[in-house]
């Protein structure tokens, strides 16, 4: 569609001032460049230092460095996608503070990149293992083979490609559903590639729960923020304040405290979500790779072990009872696996369950502490938790069942006491993925102005004239052009420029470079 020009004029026929842009063309400072990768070699050092002092309190040696390569080819793709994420999701927090100059851009992008590093540093973990979960079972409990690898790597790689096709197209797209997406297709590959059907290797059910949160965030973000809209204009009545700002003046001075909230709201907490995600999947890559400083948590106190054993007696009562009369021969774990894989009920799950969860309580008892397990078993005594859990979450979810309230309380214990020992999160992780996804913020800013300006806070707010003029502006003044307000202008514009003989429609008297 060809570009038009706007000679648009106010009641005394003088042409409207746009407002001024935000130089946001300049080229780096040395002085940043240096401090940028300074932060960046500081956090790599941090992360190779934090792992040698884990695996050496384990006191195992090294016999090859195979591992310890994969190991850091895998910790530099997922810090690259939480790097990535940071800079295709700038847009999002920046663009009301820089567009209203409310904020300076170079100091808005370093706000944000600042609570985006502590909005991962004061992060609870949660959305980190509920994203894993959406894995397949089996890959996640053989997550240090060549599959296990396959699946990493290809769901983070092809995460990375698609976040940046969509950042450098202008193309709005979220992070949490690429990655949701590839976690989805790796799930649905693994079981073609088993010669199962597709739709088995994804769990649905909390595929669904996410996905209906990703559904419903916009729809809820949309309505509240229209009611706060409508609110705003029926309490304040200062139409300047839904005007289109002028040349660099800032809004006034509340309203800019508030934008600058929002803005510090909306990194804080793009942060302490966004970068879980990356936190789950460096957690399976050292699991894989280094399982005896990884695979449990070696730091849990003796007083959460012992509280460990006790509901793992109750739970193994339970459990036990609603296998009674049933028997089995041989390793639980295969019906265990299958029940947690295709989620029915046969005769074989709960004696299984009831045989594995005694297993895993004896290899605790045995040692006294999870520090104590010798690095050769580490790795099983872990699958055994997590399928453990996994296999109880399905249970008490799963309608046929048969539990009473009590004693779903008591898996619940049990299932707590699993997880503190297998879902855990190094404090240099959360480092680690806080200052990729903060230098990836602070970066970001470069190219938003010119393709992510004009699709992201587009909702309504405190000056929403101001945001959607800006935004527009942010890619068509590029071009030395401003958007029409009607046809009718546009079409005086094209009979004027036909009049002074020009074929290609051009830049508006009114227009500034």
């Amino acid at each position: 569609m060809t570009d038009f020009a706007l000679n648009r004029t106010m009641g005394d026929g003088s042409p409207i001032q746009p407002a001024s842009r935000p130089n946001l063309d300049k080229g780096f400072n040395p002085l940043t460049i240096i401090i940028f990768f300074g932060i960046l070699a500081a956090g790599l050092l941090f992360v190779a230092y934090s792992i040698y002092v884990d695996v050496n309190a384990t006191g195992t040696k090294a016999t090859t460095y195979l591992p310890y390569l994969l190991l850091l080819v895998a910790l530099l793709i997922a810090l690259g996608f939480e790097f990535v994420n940071g800079f295709h999701d700038t847009a999002n927090a920046v663009a009301t503070v820089i567009y209203t100059h409310s904020l300076p851009a170079e100091f808005a992008v370093m706000w944000s990149g600042l609570f985006n590093f502590l909005g991962v540093l004061l992060s609870s973990g949660a959305v980190a293992f509920g994203i894993v979960s959406l894995l397949p079972v089996e890959l996640i409990l053989q997550v240090g083979s060549s599959a296990g690898f396959a699946m990493v790597f290809a769901l983070l790689i092809a995460a990375i490609i698609w976040n940046l096709g969509t950042w450098y197209f202008g193309l709005p797209a979220s992070s949490s559903h690429t990655l949701i997406g590839s976690i989805i297709g790796v799930g649905v590959a693994n079981a073609l590639l088993r010669g199962r059907d597709g739709t088995s290797g994804v769990d649905w059910s909390k595929a669904t729960e996410i996905g209906y949160a990703l559904l419903l965030s916009p729809l809820v973000g949309f309505v509240c923020a229209a009611i706060l809209l409508l609110l705003l204009k029926m309490i304040v009545r200062n139409p300047a304040l839904y005007a289109a700002p002028e040349g660099n003046k800032p809004p006034p001075l509340w309203i800019r405290g508030i934008l600058i909230l929002t803005c510090t709201g909306v990194s804080f907490a793009h942060g302490s979500n966004d970068g879980q995600k990356g936190m789950g999947l460096i957690m399976l890559i050292l699991i894989g790779t280094v399982p005896t400083a990884y695979a449990l948590n070696r730091a849990l106190p003796e007083s959460q072990v012992a509280q460990f054993q006790k509901t793992s007696a109750a739970a193994s009562t339970v459990i036990a009872a609603k296998g009674a009369g049933h028997g089995i021969i041989g390793d639980p774990r295969p019906a265990v696996t299958q029940y947690v894989s295709h989620h029915r009920i046969s005769e074989g799950t709960y004696p299984s369950l009831a045989v594995l969860v005694k297993d895993v309580g004896d290899q605790v008892q045995k040692y006294g502490s999870l520090n104590k397990i010798p690095s050769e078993v580490v790795g099983n005594t872990r699958n055994d938790m997590y399928l453990t859990s996994e296999a109880i979450r399905f249970l008490m979810k799963d309608k046929e069942n048969d539990l009473n309230k009590e004693e779903i309380g008591i898996l619940n214990a049990y299932k707590g006491s699993l997880d503190n020992a297998t879902k855990f999160i190094p404090t240099w992780v959360k480092v680690a993925v806080a200052i990729a996804l903060g230098l990836g913020t602070m970066i970001g800013w470069t190219h938003c102005h010119h393709r992510r300006g004009k699709d992201r806070q587009v909702a309504p707010h405190l000056r929403p004239g101001c945001l959607r003029r800006a935004s527009r502006r942010s890619h068509y003044r590029r071009r030395r052009h401003v958007w029409p307000a009607s046809l009718d202008d546009a079409r005086a514009v094209i009979r004027r420029r036909r009049r002074d003989g020009r074929q290609r429609i051009g830049t508006a008297v009114g227009d500034h470079p």
